[in-house]
């Protein structure tokens, strides 16, 4: 039985000057001002380069029907810079019905469907969403968050481990041409430098994806 989707917090904000960008804003996706479709097109966006190189990921090319399943089994986050959201995950609990390994065990929560659009990557919004993720984890009484990424991206490898997180196992999954790597790293529960982390506010004017 899956226990993938977490109780949901609905103080879960966080809002941090990031070097180089500015404002970054990251909270819960919500669909009475956010779009599935134009975050299924930032996905796509996102995962571009990994089809270019022929390692096919779902996020690449997915429906809006799937990117909403697929967040809706977790909870999604979106990061907004500058009014505009600029990047996506979504977190979720055990699922003891995975085909990993790793993503069955007790007290193991896993990372998906994490993009950053292409222009605004290399700027630490993927290392923000990320220990955002370890404490999010650390909350919900996780001892180790988990992701997978294609295991000839070798630049993702180097992106991973260079956050801390370890290399735990190598699987094929099920429609993919590739095999894909496994990492986990410790949940982190201590609070994020640099990081106001606020209550859910109203909504704000002029936040959303650009048209």
């Amino acid at each position: 039985m899956s226990t993938r989707h977490a109780t949901q917090r609905h103080d879960d904000r966080i809002i941090c000057n990031q070097p180089g960008i500015g404002r970054l804003v990251l909270r819960r996706f919500d669909p009475q001002r956010d779009s599935w479709e134009r975050l299924t097109q930032l996905l796509h966006r996102a995962y571009a380069r990994l089809a270019s190189l022929g390692l096919h990921c779902a996020s690449a090319d997915q429906a809006a029907s799937a990117t909403r399943s697929r967040a809706l089994a977790g909870d999604c986050f979106v990061a907004i810079c500058n009014g505009r959201v600029v990047g996506t995950m979504t977190i979720e609990g055990r699922d003891s019905d995975s085909l990993c390994e790793q993503y069955r065990q007790h007290g193991v929560a896993s990372l998906h469907q994490f993009g950053i659009e292409p222009a605004w990557q290399g700027r630490g919004i993927g290392r923000s969403l990320l220990a955002f993720a370890l404490r999010w984890a650390a909350a919900r009484g996780c001892t180790q968050l988990a992701l997978d990424t294609p295991f000839p991206a070798a630049h993702l490898l180097a992106f991973y481990r260079a956050a801390g997180f370890s290399l735990v196992d190598v699987v094929r999954f099920a429609g993919r041409g590739y095999d894909s790597a496994v990492f986990s790293k410790a949940a982190a529960s201590q609070p994020l430098a640099g990081v106001r982390h606020v209550p859910a506010m109203p909504r704000e004017a002029g936040i959303g994806f650009a048209r």
